[in-house]
């Protein structure tokens, strides 16, 4: 039990919170975790729940993170993990480590898991030619293989899924209904004799062959140069030589992505480990259950094409998942660029009829499988931030895996944003958040969200009371929200991201929220983005905001750096900024665009004001020349965060805090015009981006100072930047207080439903 009062005790603790699934009751799991625990000198519990084990591990750093690495590793021989999922927690000062009574509380819901990538010993069958699953590849077991994106219907059973149209083999089925078996209820069990198999289409769906010979004629396909349309786990994947710059290039030109980086597969560790720096936790992550794509740091000599990920230090790489993806990885031995099966800005395509048609004139042969996708589900994003991971799209491997909270919450739905949106429901105490669906910027992604929508009713017969949404008027989610019939609660954009932060966080009480992003729709009626919320039960009060500033031409600017750039500095110069000579923005616009865009600044038409920190860091990327037009987005402010690439200050510029009464007002312009100076006096960009990045920091902190609230929230895209978020941590511990950033739940819009369905069920907006 925790020591009361134990805020002395707990001074160079560490205390984790796991949530185990899998194989993990009447398998001698909770005397292990006891066992482990002990021997590391370690406090807490463990306990069985409805979901499988509960824990709460607490003791110094270094034996917190051996118990979770060895809880994987030295688990008991019959039991597998199929999920993990871990929450850092501040210390409470238990005394002891024991087994609880297991938890019987709360919704008796079947959890639905995420697909699973492939364990060893399904591989190893798949890799043995005495094995009758040698170079099957749908092979798995209940240790690994597809869960999510073929469960169609609660409970999970194989009649319920999307292999139902297959029937068991007699070996399959003498498996199947073995308890020692690894395979026993293993709903997607399958084998050459009576599971899914592979065909090759051409480009117009003809057949040009089936099974291992497809798999063998796919690879061969990509070695020579061409377009492979894959149909993987959760939708298709466009394939190509990850080495081979024109057809990198050309993939670019058909599928409509002019410069975002393309993620790749790589074949082993070890070849990732040729190409990029690879620290512990980012093998764990290649290596783990979930397998996402893990951002890594690029080593001079990597092999793949420029046109992979141009302007960039860092890849976007996986290793394989499945079993088809180990074996035509093992028949091309080299990495592959293994991007989404669409159109930019439309989802993946699931259905091999539907992507013979949308993917047409885009991919050159077609590897197809007749196991049906009952949903998309795209790969996950991680990077690794101050020894951690953090989730930047949360898909495949996570999703729809829930956030547990303290107490039961009534009956709800969350339908997101409208940019990276995501969705989430409500049951008892768990918060189950969907799978990254992506902008809704066209009608495809609305279907495919609606698609979403209904799919979660369906699975969890949900019967919500309410329908939570953001309070921008115009996004299809929120109209979506108010059509369906429902009472509607609008939360402001902002107080979503800190909630959902809380949430994982476990945070319940006063915070700081750094709530810092591109867009959202303020409760004044602007266009907010660079706040700081003092957060209080169910309402929030705006305490501080970067000093706003018009953006000319409105959504234009979002995409044009060089427009947000003219709207900042027309706030600080006036009309004087059209006479400036030499600066970048003003030279990235032809002369007869000068007097259209002077206009709308001075009338203020057609360019609203914006407090938002994304658009000011895509304001200073224009004045600095690196970026005037992004192609996806985000772009802008990746630049300006790469620029500081190995540059080593502690140096800042500096701004005022205007103080007339609440909310505080951060001036960026003194900052901005030493910017300029620094520029005309030819500094070098590296250092001025280092700079402006320490002067955000040093306004996070400023802000703490004046609010003196000790347990600060940062949230919001903007800290998927990792140096932003790493200074601004070190420095707020410097000053004594306790920051909190994201883990499994994005701090960008994918995080949103999280934080709607907090503040919807505590009545604030």
């Amino acid at each position: 039990m925790p020591v009361p009062d134990a805020v002395a005790t707990t001074e160079g603790l560490k205390r984790v919170r796991a949530s185990v699934r899998g194989a993990v009751q009447g398998v001698g799991f909770r005397p292990f975790v006891f066992r482990l625990a002990m021997e590391l000198g370690l406090r807490g519990w463990v306990s069985n729940s409805p979901q499988g084990v509960l824990l709460e591990a607490e003791g110094k750093p270094r034996a917190v993170e051996h118990f979770l690495v060895r809880l994987d590793l030295e688990k008991p021989l019959r039991s597998f993990i199929q999920s993990l999922e871990c929450w850092h927690l501040d210390p409470v000062g238990y005394t002891e480590f024991e087994i609880r009574p297991s938890e019987t509380g709360g919704e008796k819901i079947a959890l639905v898991l995420p697909d699973i990538a492939t364990c060893d010993q399904c591989l190893s069958e798949v890799s043995d030619p005495a094995n009758r699953r040698y170079g099957y590849p749908f092979t798995n077991c209940t240790n690994c293989g597809p869960r999510f994106s073929i469960i169609e219907s609660l409970p999970y059973d194989r009649a319920n899924t999307t292999m139902r149209r297959f029937e068991m083999c007699a070996q399959c089925r003498a498996e199947y209904q073995d308890p020692q078996d690894r395979r026993f209820h293993a709903e997607p069990i399958a084998c050459p004799a009576c599971g899914p198999h592979l065909t090759l289409w051409d480009s117009w769906g003809r057949v040009l062959t089936q099974r291992g010979d497809a798999l063998q004629e796919a690879a061969e396909a990509v070695r020579q140069g061409k377009i492979l349309a894959l149909k993987g786990l959760g939708g298709f994947q466009l394939v190509v030589h990850a080495a081979n710059e024109a057809t990198v290039l050309a993939l670019r030109q058909r599928k409509r992505r002019a410069e975002k980086p393309f993620a790749l597969m790589y074949p082993s560790l070890e070849s990732v480990r040729e190409a990029c720096e690879v620290c512990e936790v980012e093998r764990r992550l290649l290596c783990s259950p979930e397998s996402p794509i893990v951002l890594l740091r690029r080593r001079r000599a990597s092999s793949v094409a420029s046109a992979v990920a141009p302007r960039n230090p860092y890849l976007g790489i996986m290793l394989p998942y499945t079993p088809l993806h180990h074996l035509l990885m093992r028949e091309l031995r080299f990495p592959v660029v293994a991007t989404s099966g669409n159109v930019s800005d439309e989802p993946i395509c699931t259905d091999e009829r539907e992507a013979l048609d949308r993917l047409h004139g885009i991919a050159d042969v077609f590897l197809v499988h007749n196991r049906p996708i009952a949903r998309h589900v795209d790969d996950s994003i991680v990077r690794v931030m101050l020894g951690r991971e953090l989730v930047i799209r949360r898909a495949r491997g996570y999703a729809p895996l829930p956030v547990f909270v303290k107490e039961p919450l009534p009956s709800l739905l969350a339908v997101g944003g409208h940019m990276k949106n995501a969705i989430a429901a409500s049951v008892g105490r768990m918060v189950l958040v969907s799978q990254h669906i992506g902008d809704l910027e066209t009608a495809q992604a609305y279907e495919a969200f609606r698609r979403v929508v209904a799919s979660f009713r369906h699975l969890y017969c949900l019967e919500p009371a309410a329908i939570a949404c953001d309070m921008h008027p115009d996004y299809l989610s929120t109209r979506f929200a108010h059509q369906d019939g429902l009472p509607v609660k609008p939360v402001q954009h902002h107080h979503a991201h800190v909630l959902a932060c809380m949430a994982e966080n476990d945070l319940e009480g006063d915070v700081l929220g750094v709530s810092w992003d591109g867009v959202g729709y303020g409760s004044d009626g602007t266009i907010w983005g660079g706040e700081f919320l003092r957060v209080a039960g169910p309402t929030f009060e705006r305490v501080a905001c970067l000093r706003p500033f018009r953006l000319p031409g409105g959504e234009k600017a979002v995409k044009e750096p060089r427009r947000t750039a003219l709207g900042l500095l027309y706030e600080a110069f006036g009309d004087g900024l059209f006479s400036m000579s030499g600066l970048a923005p003003l030279r990235a616009f032809s002369p007869g665009a000068l007097p259209v865009l002077q206009a709308m600044l001075s009338r203020g038409l057609n360019a609203p004001l914006t407090s938002s920190a994304g658009r000011l860091f895509d304001a200073v990327a224009a004045v600095l020349g690196l970026r005037q037009v992004c192609q996806f987005e985000g772009q802008a402010a990746m630049e300006l965060e790469f620029a500081l690439d190995g540059v080593v200050t502690d140096e800042s510029y500096p701004f005022r805090t205007r103080a007339e009464g609440k909310p505080w007002v951060l001036d960026w312009e003194p900052a901005v015009r030493e910017i300029l100076a620094d520029v005309q006096g030819g500094l070098a960009v590296g250092t001025i981006a280092a700079r402006f990045h320490n002067t955000l920091v040093e306004m996070i902190a400023a802000v703490a100072g004046l609010e003196q609230q000790e347990r600060i929230v940062l949230t919001g895209g903007c800290f998927q930047n990792r140096y932003l978020t790493e200074r601004a941590v070190a420095r707020l511990r410097a000053d004594g207080f306790r920051p909190y950033w994201h883990q499994r739940i994005p701090p960008n819009d994918g995080g949103i439903p999280l934080g709607q369905i907090i503040a919807a069920s505590r009545g604030g907006k």
